[in-house]
């Protein structure tokens, strides 16, 4: 039987807390993994006193307060304390160096930061005396962790008294608001500063209309029922996990559990054994080391089993074995495993599909709050994302002979546009409200959307062919001693950088004991066979002329995508 859709009075922030305090007053809200959870209720007062302070300091509604900290329970509490009231959250990332993150919050004009203890500290440690440009809430009832006593946090905080107290006058120390602010679904609900791979952070206003669409849309793809647990493992500053990783499960009474460490292989298996969870959101990447590090090996330890995996239905039905195992060590009952931020390997997908593994792949932009296209794992396609969510148009423009067309959409959860940056909102939205997402694929006749690529990543090939370079890395990513990759026009040049498995190459090689001399030899070759192997696999026209040793890892954004711009924008790169 279909769960019945929540409606909502308004499409805010505030409708949606206030809907789930009373509905869920006393189900599990938030907590870290294995420690004591808070209830709704408990997130509601946790609210209202974030909310005084923060009137006592004098916010008011429209403001920004930053908010720049790991995943913990009290960001939810501070996420949902300012944008109830009316003002604006500045969700900043903690992958974001200090500077980074102070140039965004003034860039954004906030008067107020919240800042974890860890990055407090750091950020401290990095600018002496401390950037106090913005009053920064550093209570002890309501600083995103708990300090310790006495606490060097607190000890500078007194040493700067003077500077905090200007702030404090500054701001006012009495709250004037006497009365709850009224909030409409256009008002401005957070500014999101891009972890983008093409250049320079962009701040992407969101309104409460455009956070909250997404959120009541997700109730007509998959069922989730108070009491339903999510484990988070990314960024709660990124739109994905925020949306989808929170506000969903606050709209349906769910409870949420982070893990206080990076997610490792170790730590997260032990927290899934722990909160056994319905639902978990991730990047590829994740479940691409699972398959290339846990589940190939088996299949490849011996000569036997590897043919055997190599006839279909054979490889289906031990698919399904390592399948109901992996399950198990995701806790045994999860339901839905959503993909996002990237495309998956298709090796990797077929595995999951074979596996019976409840995966499913959700596609989206930070400006598009974030969902644009998905669906439940139950209806997934082989290498196709989904339908458009219900209530968002979804067409292709400037298609080309194969039908791959540029991805436009227009909907209720497009973003109001970038902060301060009128050229570049006109670069991106047009007059009728449709938003080009700048990303290259087609329609099936069921009307799911498969992505080929990035408009800005297309490399042009000799005869005019469009290459997509994330298809060919997806093929190089599949070979066990290959970390990751990219590939690029270099100087017409098809060319592909690749970070290799040095752990693997060094039980393979035996490299402690050779000289390097010998070990860059066998690197050479071995290059050498991976760019044979994947240009066996393409197409003729996509075939790599040009193999380069990637010998520092690539630098990443926060959900594990390659900044491209560092390495293709100049053939003198050197890796």
């Amino acid at each position: 039987m279909k769960k019945p859709l929540i409606t909502l009075p308004k499409l805010t922030l505030k409708a949606l807390f206030d809907h789930s305090i009373s509905a869920y007053s006393d189900l599990p809200a938030v907590t870290f993994a294995g420690e004591e959870v808070l209830s709704y209720r408990d997130v509601a007062q946790e609210v209202e006193k974030v909310q005084k302070v923060l009137q006592k300091y004098g916010i008011r509604q429209g403001d920004k307060v930053a908010l720049y900290s790991e995943n913990m329970p009290n960001w939810s509490i501070v996420y949902f304390a300012v944008t109830t009231m009316g003002a604006v959250i500045v969700p900043i990332l903690p992958d974001f160096h200090t500077s980074e993150a102070i140039h965004i919050a003034n860039h954004a004009e906030c008067k107020a930061a919240f800042i974890s203890q860890k990055l407090f500290e750091t950020m401290l440690d990095e600018t002496q005396p401390p950037n106090m440009n913005l009053l920064v809430i550093v209570d002890r009832l309501l600083v995103l962790e708990k300090l310790s006593t006495p606490s060097r946090v607190e000890k500078v905080i007194q040493k700067s008294g003077e500077q905090f107290n200007k702030a404090m006058d500054k701001f006012g120390k009495e709250p004037s608001v006497k009365k709850p602010a009224t909030i409409e679904e256009e008002d401005l609900a957070a500014i999101i500063y891009t972890s983008g791979t093409t250049g320079n952070s962009k701040g992407v206003m969101l309104s409460h209309r455009n956070l909250v669409f997404d959120a009541t849309a997700a109730q007509k793809i998959v069922d989730i029922y108070p009491g339903d647990r999510f484990l988070s493992i990314l960024p709660l500053a990124h739109t994905f996990e925020c949306t989808v990783g929170m506000i969903i499960p606050f709209l349906n009474g769910a409870s949420i559990h982070y893990i206080k460490k990076p997610p490792t292989p170790t730590i997260l298996v032990k927290a899934m054994a722990n909160v056994k969870p319905d639902f978990m959101l991730s990047v590829p990447l994740v479940m691409e080391k699972i398959y290339k590090n846990k589940v190939l090996p088996n299949f490849q330890k011996n000569l036997f089993i590897k043919a055997l995996y190599h006839i279909p239905w054979l490889r289906k039905k031990l698919n399904r074995i390592a399948g109901k195992k992996l399950i198990e060590t995701f806790g045994g009952k999860i339901r839905f495993f959503g993909i996002g931020g990237a495309g998956i390997s298709p090796a990797v997908e077929l595995f999951l599909r074979e596996a019976g593994f409840p995966y499913c792949i959700g596609y989206g932009l930070t400006e598009t709050a974030p969902i644009l296209a998905g669906t439940n794992p139950e209806k997934t396609k082989y290498k196709a994302i989904g339908p458009a969510i219900p209530g968002v148009e979804l067409e292709l423009r400037d298609r080309d002979e194969e039908g791959n067309g540029v991805l436009w959409a227009r909907g209720p959860n497009i973003m109001k546009g970038y902060y301060k940056d009128p050229e570049k909102t006109a670069e991106v939205l047009d007059e009728e409200g449709w938003f080009n997402t700048e990303d290259i694929g087609y329609f099936d006749e069921e009307g799911y959307f498969f992505m080929s690529g990035r408009a800005k990543n297309i490399i042009i090939g000799p005869s005019g062919e469009n290459i997509y370079p994330e298809q060919i890395e997806a093929v190089i990513n599949l070979h066990d001693t290959v970390a990751d990759s990219l590939v690029y026009d270099d100087k017409g040049t098809l060319t592909a950088r690749i970070f290799l498995d040095y752990d693997k190459l060094d039980q393979q090689f035996g490299s402690t004991h050779k000289s390097e001399t010998k070990v860059h030899q066998k690197i050479e070759k071995l290059l050498e066979e991976i760019r044979q192997e994947v240009n066996s696999r393409v197409s003729a026209f996509s075939r790599i002329r040009k193999v380069i040793e990637q010998r520092e890892p690539f630098v990443k954004t926060p959900t594990k995508k390659i900044k491209r711009y560092l390495y293709t924008e100049s053939s003198s790169k050197k890796s």
